[in-house]
């Protein structure tokens, strides 16, 4: 048990729930696969129930959001005003969680 006193040694003090669960997706590598589902959950309430309604599939891979809309005029739109989306969600998550959307 002594060997790995050092990597996973526990913090004395009392550390607030949301800070645990940080380095806890952190210590796992999984931050930037739980950022990239907070992103999918939150499509509608970042664009907006008019848009939402009109997405048929939503996923992330490789950092590139893909979009499946069943409207055509909206995904012109949205084609159009690709940096602004972005800019939203990097607002909203960070610059690092979405590189790239890609609207089908």
């Amino acid at each position: 048990m002594s060997r790995y006193k050092d990597k996973f040694s526990r913090k004395k003090d009392i550390t607030p729930l949301k800070e645990a669960f940080e380095d806890l997706l952190q210590a796992y590598k999984l931050k930037d696969r739980f950022n990239e589902r907070k992103v999918v959950s939150a499509w509608g309430e970042l664009m907006g129930r008019s848009i939402a309604n009109r997405t048929s599939q939503l996923f992330v891979r490789e950092k590139k959001l893909y979009v499946k809309l069943t409207s055509g005029p909206i995904k012109k739109e949205l084609m159009m005003n690709k940096s602004k989306v972005l800019q939203i969600i990097e607002d909203k998550f960070g610059k690092e969680t979405i590189e790239d959307i890609i609207f089908l």
